[in-house]
């Protein structure tokens, strides 16, 4: 599956696919990341948690450079990320997203909206998109909507498209920007599920999300933010049974009622 034009430059055999040293942004006044550093090796599932307004979705959306930074660095696969133009379009294609909201396109069927990236950005032929797409949305378990616009859909079942059309684009690292929040209930483990049987397959993924049961089954390394600073990181089991700062265990406190 290797892309032999990206493997001749890659970097070095080194396992670390995200990079993010002494990444600092304002929103005016408001200093949303101090300092951040995280690195993401290849293959790792981070879940970043904490409380509302840590700073968490902002991480994530630096990322693929849909928020721009004030300084520190981000580098994915050992290289920066680029300011504009194709470079950020080929960049974008490598790291997938998933959003609170589905963003699909309500014009297009759902097999549409996961063959579009191919063709446009990956110059895929439509032949090879469409089967690649038919053999995703059947991956997330929505096959059958193939034909149906997206307002046909459940809001879980959007989701599930969502990521299909993330990975037709076959990213190096997915994030998610708690992609569950704005399900009902009952549409929330089947979301879940998708992300992780993809954990289980080995995909790099970054997961912004309130979901603690998906923290501690699916993660590899729990990220905990609090005023935008990374406070406290430890494998789910560690963190979960012995949080080290005050912050996390407050925090812990409020939402695992047991």
């Amino acid at each position: 599956m290797t892309d032999v034009s990206v493997a001749k430059e890659d970097v070095a055999a080194t396992g670390d696919l995200v990079v993010l040293k002494s990444v600092n942004k304002h929103f005016g006044a408001l200093h949303v990341l101090q300092d951040i550093d995280l690195t993401i090796a290849r293959g790792e599932v981070v879940v970043v948690i904490g409380p509302s307004g840590s700073g968490k979705s902002t991480l994530c959306r630096t990322i693929n450079r849909l928020e721009t930074i004030d300084s520190g660095t981000i580098t994915i696969d050992g290289r920066p990320l680029p300011q504009e133009g194709k470079e950020l379009a080929r960049l974008r294609a490598d790291v997938g997203m998933v959003f609170q909201s589905f963003n699909l396109f309500a014009h297009k069927t759902v097999l549409e909206n996961v063959m579009l990236g191919q063709v446009k950005v990956r110059k895929t032929d439509k032949k090879q998109a469409e089967e690649k797409a038919r053999a995703l949305l059947d991956r997330v378990g929505v096959a059958s909507q193939a034909d149906k616009y997206p307002a046909q859909l459940s809001g879980g079942q959007q989701q599930r498209v969502a990521i299909a059309r993330a990975l037709a684009m076959g990213p190096k690292v997915m994030l998610f920007d708690e992609p569950t929040s704005a399900l009902d209930p009952e549409m929330i483990n089947e979301v879940l599920e998708v992300m992780q049987q993809l954990a289980r397959d080995g995909m790099t993924m970054i997961v912004v999300t309130h979901e603690m049961g998906f923290a501690r089954s699916a993660a590899n390394r729990v990220v905990f933010m609090a005023d935008g600073r990374i406070v406290e990181q430890a494998a789910p089991d560690q963190f979960f049974s012995n949080p080290r700062s005050d912050r996390a265990k407050d925090f812990l406190s409020k939402i695992l009622h047991h």
